[in-house]
């Protein structure tokens, strides 16, 4: 009999996970990218360039850069930081991380307590909300527009918090490609983010993971570039724009946050292989790198629109993404995404209701986020068409399984 290890479990665990048994047919899911996209020679080469020229510098935690990760990389992002953010970044105040998340858990490890209050848009990265509910911070949602989170709005819920003498320790924004909507906040919305937090005294947290794939190539300045106050901390991940696997983000802030968050990053370092090989890479390729995944994913925004539009008709209600790999979807009222999610699973098509992307589970109920960066274009049309099947046998919704002959 295998050992019970069920009475030394702690308690508050979350329910245990499944063996992995493969990706579905039709994955919708997660924050995958093309395939077809990852520069994989590039990648080789450079990975044989660094490593002959550096490779003695593996005997050493830091590769001989310090704890704050591979000085290249860093020195790549300052650069490249001050071209396509408009931001003034020096490189011994960022920090290397492993992935986005990582950047997450050590600001929260640095500014919340139990029993805090953080300010969140209403849709937002399931991660950051899991991590908020398993810290026992309290979340108050900002409702979004076309425009990001609506500046009324917010100051109303700025004010009413005071009023209750209540201080949010920080605001959560993903102001440029925001997941899962895909909006661009404007400058002049960014400018006045800004100036609520100043008045209230509140950091902002920006979380610009996907801002290098907008589709025209064009973003606006980040908020931290327009903050000349260093109330701005900023996290960016290469997970989006250059391949998902590889797990490495940075930190970008004033240096006694980023001294904090240092303080308590206890891994011992990010992986050194992966900084070396991405600085390598990055400072010859990482320009045109980016302008392909622009296409590729203009390419099959468009696609997954169109086939939304053509299997679910009006049913499907979603805002054009900007630029990233998401769509954000609403159904009619009495359709249950979970559910719907549950079933459509099972005949091998995977998607994220809406709920589990929403501050308030209540008002994603009948949305979903639609991954479509991992997918070809032909499981695009074709894993759509077998959802819309799916929720019409499940709900009447569509009205008709089909709205065009498929040829």
């Amino acid at each position: 009999m295998p050992y019970d290890y069920s009475p030394h479990f702690r308690t508050g665990l979350p329910a245990a996970a499944g063996r992995w048994s493969g990706f579905p047919r039709y994955n919708f899911i997660g924050g995958h990218n093309d395939a077809d996209a990852v520069p994989v020679d590039d990648f080789v080469e450079a990975s044989q360039r660094v490593l002959a020229r550096e490779g003695r510098n593996l005997s050493t935690y830091g590769l001989s850069s310090g704890p704050q990760g591979y000085r290249p990389l860093r020195e790549f992002l300052s650069a490249s930081l001050k071209i396509r953010t408009g931001m003034t970044q020096d490189p011994d105040d960022i920090l290397i991380v492993s992935g986005s998340l990582q950047a997450l858990d050590l600001v929260n490890a640095v500014l919340l307590e139990p029993g805090d209050t953080v300010i969140v848009e209403e849709a937002t990265y399931q991660g950051t909300l899991q991590r908020f509910d398993r810290l026992g911070v309290n979340y108050v949602a900002a409702p979004l527009d076309e425009d990001g989170i609506r500046m009324d709005t917010l100051a109303h819920i700025l004010n009413e918090l005071q009023h209750k003498e209540i201080a949010p320790k920080y605001i959560y924004t993903i102001p440029t490609v925001q997941n899962p909507t895909g909006s661009i906040m404007p400058e002049s919305r960014r400018l006045e983010l800004l100036q609520l937090a100043r008045s209230f005294n509140i950091p902002i947290f920006e979380d610009d993971c996907y801002a290098e794939l907008t589709f025209d190539g064009a973003r606006p300045k980040a908020i931290r570039a327009l903050d000349d106050g260093g109330q701005v901390i900023y996290c960016g991940s290469f997970s989006k724009t250059i391949a998902p696997a590889l797990r490495v983000g940075y930190l970008a802030g004033e240096w006694d946050l980023i001294s904090r968050a240092l303080a308590v990053k206890y891994d011992a370092g990010s992986g050194a292989l992966e900084q070396m090989m991405l600085a390598e890479f990055c400072i010859t390729h990482f320009d045109d790198h980016v302008a392909r995944m622009q296409t590729v994913l203009s390419e099959k925004c468009d696609t997954i629109m169109d086939a939304l539009n053509a299997e679910f008709g009006t049913a499907a209600e979603f805002a054009v993404p900007k630029g990233g790999i998401f769509i954000w979807v609403t159904l009619p009222d009495e359709v249950d995404t979970s559910s719907l999610a549950q079933v459509a699973i099972a005949e091998g098509v995977a998607l994220n209701p809406g709920a589990e992307w929403s501050a308030d589970p209540e008002s994603g109920r009948h949305k979903l986020r639609l991954c479509f960066g991992s997918p070809t274009k032909e499981e695009i049309q074709e894993g759509v068409a077998l959802l819309a099947d799916i929720c019409h046998r499940e709900t009447g919704i569509p009205i008709r399984s089909g709205n065009v002959k498929r040829g």
